[in-house]
């Protein structure tokens, strides 16, 4: 009985192995075939947090992330609040010079600074909104983007390199550079936060909670899912230089599935001279055919 069942259940498995490689490589190519009207550089990575699929376009390359450091920048503070050197009820003192002009919800409350505002909204304001002051406020707290490249290696991850702060950015076009990261490792901390661990549950829930607040990027990852689809997320946007070129138009986020499980996902759109329609298009779209892909394979 055993040497008829055993070869039966070898076959099985080799035809479920190669149908999986098989609904890979079709997706894999459909991306590559979305990823063409970028006019760049187009990288993507996706792992499912419950089946621990995983695919990879470009997933190694070092593109440029702008605003998407604003995760691993999070993560690193609730680090230390869950160590104990902060709480988020803390405060901060923000002067006047704490508020260069830039993208700043914060500042746009507070033009005058003399206000001390909380860990807890300056880590909303940053995340949810992308605020760029917020983050230099709490990137100068942490110590710099050094403390930052210093918590990353503590958690072993070692694809993503942040060098430089919001203010950096904006001194000079090339420091931009200095802030990449490869899809694949940022999947990879995205699945370490989801999964717990390297946070304790209040600051995994609490980040968790204002990643799905994000106002920035609706027409990126979320932009092509259906209406109410659960979508935790950090943008990354940079400017656009006079010759047409955008260095940056990203998304990373966890999407929660009709099923209740999860796709971890980031797209990084690098050095395009694409329009920003067609470059959010691009996410929206690769996206979509991942989450197509994720729901039609049950």
């Amino acid at each position: 009985m055993f040497k008829i069942v055993k070869p039966a259940l070898a076959v099985l498995l080799l035809l479920t192995i190669n149908t999986t490689f098989a609904q890979q490589n079709k997706l894999r190519d459909e991306i590559a075939e979305l990823a063409k009207p970028a006019k760049g550089i187009v990288g993507v990575s996706v792992l499912g947090l419950e089946d621990r699929d995983t695919l990879n376009y470009n997933g190694n390359a070092r593109l440029v992330m702008h605003s998407v450091m604003k995760f691993p920048i999070a993560l690193a503070v609730l680090h230390l609040v869950d160590s104990g050197v902060m709480t988020l009820d803390q405060t901060i003192h923000i002067k006047k010079k704490d508020l260069p002009k830039t993208y700043s919800p914060l500042r746009d409350k507070y033009p005058d600074g003399n206000v001390d505002v909380s860990v807890r909204d300056l880590l909303s304001y940053m995340v949810s909104q992308s605020d760029n002051d917020a983050c230099d406020i709490l990137l100068k707290k942490l110590g710099g983007p050094d403390q930052v490249e210093d918590y990353l290696h503590m958690i072993k991850i070692r694809g993503i390199n942040i060098e430089a702060s919001e203010g950096d950015m904006a001194k000079a076009w090339e420091v931009q550079y200095t802030n990449w990261c490869k899809p694949v490792d940022m999947v990879k901390l995205l699945d370490n936060f989801y999964n717990g661990k390297i946070l304790l549950p209040t600051s995994r829930d609490f980040l968790y909670k204002i990643m799905t607040g994000t106002t920035t990027g609706p027409k990126r990852i979320k932009g092509l899912l259906p209406e109410g689809t659960v979508v935790a997320h950090k943008t990354g946007t940079s400017p656009t230089n006079a010759a047409g070129l955008s260095p940056a138009t990203n998304d990373v986020g966890i999407i929660t599935l009709p099923d209740g499980k999860h796709i971890a996902i980031a797209v990084f759109v690098c050095n395009s001279t694409a329009d920003e329609v067609t470059r959010e298009e691009v996410i929206a779209k690769i996206a979509k055919a991942v989450y197509d892909h994720e729901v039609l394979k049950k």
